[in-house]
């Protein structure tokens, strides 16, 4: 069976795995007091042109969402999401399992506007009894979004605009943020993604490491005492070194950029093939995530050979799957996907 179903099916990168090694009988600190966690720390920084930003490591970006949006929220708040918005769809309800209700805003693409948020908040503001209803106290989206499409500059910083107006911190989701970054359709830099947000984290479990996402903090407001939060939730980390090595590893000689770019251009070069072959898509995504429609006759036929899900149901024929490649997948593997689509009833 050849996957193509998520991007955290393999293991992590040789990098890594050689720093784990080799670092593995050093005496240090634990819960990320170790050099190396602090040598990861300064890099993020640096790449964010951001000194002043707190960086935590965390585990997984559920823990890390759940985390940050419960610190953040009054006990009387909810977050404002998109409907397909990870928080509200794939994460079994942890938002409200810490008594924060995700408030949803319908959307045809996945992707917020400064318009949405604002009705939001509008909304609830223009509302006579609006203390019986729950106050909107931040934003939540995620770069790239769940249909792998991306914000530009200029879309995110209308979004900024807003819930600065609102006064709604904006908290950016970045589990595949080095595949948005690195797509050719891009416009945003890291250091834009940390000066237009007032926290994000860029995600490593997705992109080359075992686990792990290296949180950024750029609000002073929200950073006293994050480590408070993180204790209490399960996020602070007994041997924070294994995070710490290897953002540390990552961010040395592009190699965290490097892995993306792989999954992106080997997912551009599937897209391509899948267009030339007659297909649509349900998305226009530029990233390592693709949404082909196709036949339910073919879906059927690859899912004997190849893992991928099955995303939505178009009409009685037609169906639109999410293929999704990684840091690891081999080109021989998308070849192979690429021509038995294109050799379907030849």
């Amino acid at each position: 069976m050849i996957y193509f179903n998520c991007d955290y099916a393999e293991g992590a990168c040789l990098e890594i795995l050689e720093k784990l090694n080799e670092t593995n009988f050093l005496q240090l600190p634990g819960y990320g007091e170790d050099v190396y966690s602090k040598k990861a720390k300064e890099k993020i920084k640096k790449l964010c042109e951001s000194h002043a930003a707190d960086v935590h490591f965390l585990i997984g970006g559920t823990q890390t969402n759940m985390i940050v949006i419960s610190s953040i929220l009054k006990s009387y708040q909810g977050v404002i999401s998109a409907d397909t918005g990870h928080i509200n769809v794939h994460e079994t309800g942890a938002i409200e399992a810490t008594g924060h209700k995700v408030l949803v805003v319908p959307t045809s693409d996945g992707k917020l506007t400064s318009e949405d948020i604002l009705k939001v908040y509008e909304e609830h503001y223009n509302d006579p009894v609006r203390e019986h209803v729950v106050q909107p106290g931040m934003v939540y989206l995620s770069l790239p979004t769940e249909g792998g499409l991306l914000y530009s500059k200029r879309e995110l910083e209308s979004i900024y605009e807003t819930c600065q107006k609102c006064h709604l911190p904006l908290y950016i989701d970045g589990a595949r943020l080095g595949y948005g970054l690195v797509s050719p359709q891009n416009d945003l830099t890291l250091s834009d993604v940390a000066h237009l947000c007032d926290v994000f984290y860029i995600g490593g479990g997705k992109i080359g490491a075992l686990i792990g996402e290296a949180l950024v903090i750029t609000n002073s407001n929200l950073q006293e005492n994050f480590r408070y939060h993180m204790k209490q939730k399960g996020g602070l980390l007994l041997k924070g070194r294994l995070l710490g090595i290897q953002f540390d590893v990552l961010f040395e000689n592009n190699l965290y950029f490097n892995l993306a770019r792989h999954a992106v251009d080997l997912a551009l070069e599937l897209k391509d093939a899948i267009a030339n072959s007659g297909y649509s898509f349900l998305y226009d995504s530029p990233t390592n995530q693709q949404f082909p429609i196709l036949p339910n006759d073919l879906t059927n036929q690859l899912l004997h050979k190849y893992s991928f899900l099955v995303w939505k149901k178009i009409d009685e024929n037609f169906s639109a799957v999410r293929l999704v490649t990684s840091w690891a997948t081999k080109r021989e593997d998308v070849l192979e996907l690429i021509k038995d689509i294109e050799n379907y009833k030849k």
